[in-house]
């Protein structure tokens, strides 16, 4: 049996050679404001946790400036955009907020932008409902029935009362949302300056995140659902135990292939901007698949929970309490995809929990 480290070093041994092309070879600091095309601003404000930064980008508009995404929901965020105002974006006005998703790294300071400079905020409805979700999640039902769901894959006391606290708590890092928002919907067109977006929604990463394309100047505004280093979290939740999230997700990829050519210029949440869409979406059809395989690989001679699925998919990580509440909702998420394929069975064992085995 090979040790850890032998793995290791086959994986990436095995790593295909990256076909994508990067026009920058490093990001802004966080003093910096970076024009990537003539009215695109592309700026990147600090996470407190491993996925450590997010991208904002600022798109030229009649009478200011319209920023899409805010920043999480802290002191340090507000701090960071207020010098950025009083420096670099200083005498640049808002004139409109655009959020693709609910998560609290893109909408933790959307009612702060709203407050400070008066201007609408564009959002899918879903995103929305989800946002005010997020904000208000932590009641008893809620606990229980979280509780309930991670006791059902297997994941013991101490791990659940883990993802049930620190694990979670970063959904409702925003500030107040913003009473009123103006909504963006799947195939919608907007005019933005001088430029026209066609509005692509996928699901998966969350459950309408926006993404932007501008077919005339060829770039695409691509959020968390085309990343290009990193694969975005695709995850099932206590709320909807048996969603195919997964499923969700690879079929907006096909989508959005289909719909947008290869040689933009894409502009991701996170990351830096690259070429080369449709490769990108292969290698992450391609590693969701990969890690589909090891799942029914392990549960070939014996049937085995979630739990024990976790440490089999995300064997290269040490994981804390905040990382291991995705990796369990991400593994998650491969069961039910397989599920949906007949790709496994599952049972319900006289302890309450849920074992799977590959067909």
């Amino acid at each position: 049996m090979q040790t850890k480290a032998e793995r290791i070093a086959a994986a990436e041994a095995a790593k295909p050679i990256d076909t994508l092309r990067y026009p920058w070879d490093a990001h802004p600091g966080p003093d910096q404001v970076v024009e990537v095309l003539p009215g695109v601003l592309w700026l990147r404000l600090k996470l407190p946790f491993r996925l450590n930064h997010v991208n904002i980008y600022l798109l030229e508009d009649d009478n200011g400036w319209a920023v899409v995404d805010t920043g999480f929901g802290n002191d340090e965020t507000i701090a960071t955009w207020t010098a950025l105002f009083d420096g670099p974006l200083k005498g640049k006005t808002v004139s409109r907020l655009i959020v693709t998703h609910a998560h609290p790294d893109h909408i933790g300071q959307a009612g702060w932008f709203v407050e400070r400079f008066g201007c609408p905020f564009y959002i899918s409805q879903v995103e929305y409902l989800q946002g005010v979700y997020h904000r208000n999640r932590r009641t008893e039902e809620r606990v229980v029935n979280s509780r309930h769901f991670f006791r059902r894959h297997g994941m013991d006391e101490a791990i659940t009362e883990q993802l049930l606290g620190r694990g979670q708590d970063y959904l409702k890092k925003t500030a107040p949302l913003p009473a009123a928002y103006r909504r963006l919907s799947n195939g919608q067109d907007i005019t933005i300056g001088k430029r026209s977006f066609r509005i692509i929604t996928g699901a998966g990463h969350s459950p309408d995140q926006v993404t932007m394309y501008c077919a005339a100047d060829k770039f695409y505004l691509s959020a968390d659902q085309v990343l290009s280093k990193i694969s975005p979290n695709v995850s099932v939740w206590a709320h909807e135990p048996d969603e195919n999230s997964l499923g969700s997700y690879l079929s907006s990829l096909t989508g959005i292939a289909a719909a947008i050519p290869n040689d933009v210029l894409v502009l991701p949440g996170h990351g830096v901007p690259f070429y080369g869409l449709h490769d990108r979406v292969t290698q992450l059809s391609e590693h969701h698949e990969e890690r589909c395989q090891m799942i029914a690989d392990a549960c070939r001679d014996e049937a085995m929970t979630s739990a024990q699925l976790v440490p089999v998919v995300f064997w290269k990580h040490v994981l804390d309490a905040h990382q291991t509440g995705f990796a369990a909702g991400e593994l998650i998420a491969h069961v039910n995809y397989m599920l949906a394929q007949q790709r496994l069975t599952q049972t319900l064992g006289d302890d309450g929990v849920l074992r799977f085995r590959a067909v």
